[in-house]
C-alpha cells in the first residue's frame, strides 16, 4: 500500500517548555501539559538561569484548577541536558531569552523550536494580591488553550 505524498504532521511525543528561571511560565506549561497529555507525551521544563524557587502565585493559580505543582523543583537547561540529554521532538520557548538559548543548543539537532511570547506575571509587583493572581491566571489559561491546541494535533 503506497503512502500519501506530502508533509504529514506527526504527533508530538516529547516536549520541553523553556523560560528564564523555570519558576513561573515553563513550570505552568509543564504542569498543564502533564495534566492533559502526560500519559501520551513526555513533558519536561527548564530555565535558562537558576536561582528562583517555584513561584507561589503560579502554584496557587494551578491549584485552583486541580493541578498540583507544589513539588516542582526548578532546573536549568544545562542541568536537564546533563541528566537526560535534550532529545525532544518539540521545544516551546516562552520568553525571548529562552528562545535564543533554545536556538543555540539545537543548531545541530533536528528539533522543532516554537516561540510562544508569554507575559511575565511577576512584573505586577505593585498591584494588589488579587490583581497579581489574575495576571498568573491569565498566563495559566493562555497556556492551557495553546497547549491543548498544539498537542492535540
Amino acid at each position: 500500500m503506497a503512502e500519501e505524498a506530502g508533509p504529514k504532521k506527526t504527533r508530538v511525543q516529547s516536549v520541553l517548555f523553556m523560560c528564564n528561571f523555570n519558576a513561573v511560565r515553563s513550570l505552568a506549561a509543564e504542569a498543564v501539559a502533564r495534566h492533559y497529555f502526560g500519559k501520551s507525551t513526555y513533558v519536561q521544563s527548564a530555565g535558562v538561569r537558576s536561582g528562583e524557587p517555584a513561584d507561589p502565585f503560579m502554584v496557587a493559580a494551578l491549584d485552583e484548577i486541580g493541578i498540583n505543582a507544589s513539588k516542582h523543583r526548578p532546573r536549568t537547561l544545562l542541568e536537564l541536558e546533563e541528566w537526560e540529554g535534550l532529545n525532544f521532538d518539540l521545544i516551546i520557548t516562552l520568553s525571548p531569552e529562552a528562545h535564543h538559548a533554545a536556538l543555540e543548543v539545537t543548531r545541530t539537532n533536528a528539533v522543532d523550536v516554537e516561540y510562544w511570547p508569554t507575559p511575565d506575571p511577576t512584573l505586577m509587583q505593585e498591584a494588589s494580591r488579587e490583581q497579581r493572581l489574575d495576571a498568573y491566571r491569565d498566563v495559566r489559561d493562555g497556556l492551557i488553550t495553546r497547549i491543548k491546541t498544539r498537542l492535540n494535533s
